[in-house]
């Protein structure tokens, strides 16, 4: 089976919220640099750095694991 149009969609967001939450994953999760995910979901580096910047911010001030800025719980 064919997986490519599946993989896409992770690789490949189409929709800005999406493209945020894969780009911090990448971040966060993967551990790859800010400017190297800028470059692969077409982000501005300065834009990656307030996404992260916001991100962080978001959860100092809320539980992280309770609610999320992309996901309706």
């Amino acid at each position: 089976m064919d997986d490519t149009p599946y993989r896409q969609f992770f690789e490949q967001p189409a929709h800005s919220y999406h493209r945020q939450y894969e780009a911090l994953r990448a971040v966060f999760i993967d551990g790859r640099p800010q400017k190297e995910v800028a470059e692969q979901f077409g982000f501005q580096y300065s834009t990656m750095r307030q996404i992260v910047y916001e991100f962080r911010q978001h959860c100092d001030m809320n539980d992280a694991s309770q609610e999320s800025p992309f996901f309706e719980i």
